[in-house]
């Protein structure tokens, strides 16, 4: 019953949202379904049964999937509550109901035990978010709406593709169909080896593009440029994370068939290319939220690097899956308060922020330290045991190729990020700002800093525990 209460909690606040006639008292359904559905993911992971029926199931990818989701958007949510007080009298109806759905679509898509099941839930992630980018209402913001809208649903295209591929070897294997996760993993190894290999490129393709890894990431940089901070926290954080685990669940599917050596093979080439993607249009970036969209591309190559390894670093790639939800979620918080206090996102117009928004620009300096591997933070931590992988298994090229692209994307963010928080004040700050640090809009990103500061010098034993058996789970077959 748990896990049809952590679905169904989000859509029921959806449901008063849409009915409740006062725009002033509808923002607080966002925090309140997100504590309760926080709550009840605390409860199924203390709890040893988690599955449901033969659709629905938790196994430790999808524990770690759901706790990363469920943790970042409540504290997307706290902060939802100042952003909504900056507009009152905004029509926030659509915005609410689509932001509650998104949580129940995400939710969803973690417990799916069934290939066609976890591609609806993906699709209605898709669905529900567009809206929630075209917040602004011009020209830039519907551009991106429809860009993201057109490249995601073609990525979903070839993921469905790629299900009735392995559908298909199924039927040439076994003679049965059955897209049911757990059967598929017991009779794997019989599959149409040929048909299971065109069905995993198309489903890596589908989900990499929703993943965002290079040359699938085009929508990144206008989508999340474009959206609300509290949003772009929760597609960088929360979205990609949702589409990781689409191309990890095809990883099972391939390792249970003997087919792992092609699939890490894939997952290699692109999360090296998403590396060096980052590490050239990350350069001379001069909008900040578009600089987070190219480092969240970067992520998403080093957490596709790390599986693709294998061994030590899947547990880094498993750890950095919650690093990098984190440190995004500071982020975007930050940079959305800067962003309204200038009201652009151009470093050449909001240089020297600390001295006139010093808390949001502070968590945002240190969220560009952490998220670049700086100590003592988590990232580092995730990072350093993924390249400790990489030497373990040999890959000695491959280790000094990513070293040297990290430190050109951190030199890269550094020269947008410094002058925009520690350069020279503008002469002419803005004359009547339209925000102000408030407890609302600054709690939620400190406490995710703080929890990203903790875990990098000490990891609680239930974390430890969760990236273990979610990185033994994917290690099941070699």
């Amino acid at each position: 019953m748990l896990l049809y209460a952590i679905i169904l909690t989000p859509l029921f606040f959806a449901l008063v949202a849409a009915i409740l006639p006062g725009r002033r008292r509808r923002p607080l359904l966002v925090p309140i379904a997100a504590v309760t559905h926080l709550g009840l993911v605390f409860q199924v992971l203390a709890g040893s049964n988690t599955q449901a029926n033969e659709f629905l199931g938790l196994d430790a990818v999808g524990r770690l999937v759901l706790l990363v989701v469920s943790l970042l958007y409540t504290a997307m949510s706290i902060y939802a509550l100042g952003y909504f007080r900056q507009h009152r009298n905004w029509r926030n109806k659509i915005f609410i109901v689509c932001l509650l759905i998104f949580l129940g679509a995400m939710s969803l898509a973690t417990m799916a035990r069934h290939l066609g099941l976890l591609w609806v839930a993906v699709e209605a992630t898709t669905l529900v978010s567009a809206p929630l980018i075209y917040y602004n209402r011009n020209r830039f913001s519907i551009e991106a709406t429809w860009k993201y809208l057109i490249l995601c649903s073609i990525g979903i295209a070839l993921a469905m593709l790629g299900i009735l591929f392995i559908a298909y070897a199924g039927l040439q294997g076994t003679g049965s169909g059955i897209l049911q996760f757990d059967h598929m993993l017991a009779v794997a190894a019989s599959y149409s080896k040929p048909w299971l290999r065109v069905g995993f490129i198309f489903l890596l393709v589908g989900f990499g593009t929703k993943m965002g890894l290079a040359p699938l990431h085009s929508w990144k940089p206008d989508a999340y440029g474009e959206a609300p901070g509290l949003v772009g926290g929760l597609l960088s954080g929360g979205l990609t994370s949702i589409a990781f685990l689409g191309v990890l669940r095809a990883l099972q599917i391939m390792g249970a068939a003997g087919e792992i050596d092609l699939a890490r093979q894939a997952l290699l080439v692109l999360g090296v290319t998403s590396l060096v993607f980052a590490a050239i249009f990350v350069i001379r970036q001069r909008d900040i939220k578009r600089m987070l969209a190219y480092s969240s591309v970067e992520h998403m190559g080093l957490l596709a690097i790390g599986v693709s390894i294998g061994g030590v670093a899947t547990f880094g790639a498993m750890f950095h899956l919650l690093s990098n939800a984190l440190a995004k979620g500071v982020l975007f918080m930050a940079a959305g308060n800067i962003h309204r206090f200038y009201g652009t996102k151009r470093v050449c117009e909001m240089q020297g922020s600390l001295s006139v928004l010093p808390v949001s620009s502070g968590l945002f300096l240190a969220g560009f330290l952490a998220i670049t591997g700086s100590p003592p933070f988590a990232p580092f931590m995730s990072e350093f045991t993924m390249l400790r992988g990489m030497v373990a298994g040999g890959h000695f090229v491959l280790t000094g190729a990513v070293l040297v692209l990290l430190a050109v994307i951190f030199i890269g963010m550094g020269s947008t990020v410094l002058p925009a928080t520690m350069g020279p004040p503008l002469e002419e700050p803005p004359d009547a700002p339209e925000y102000r640090d408030s407890l609302l809009t600054t709690v939620s990103p400190l406490v995710l800093m703080a929890a990203i500061l903790c875990f990098g010098i000490w990891l609680p034993e239930p974390l430890r525990r969760l990236f273990t058996d979610a990185a033994a789970l994917l290690e099941v077959a070699k």
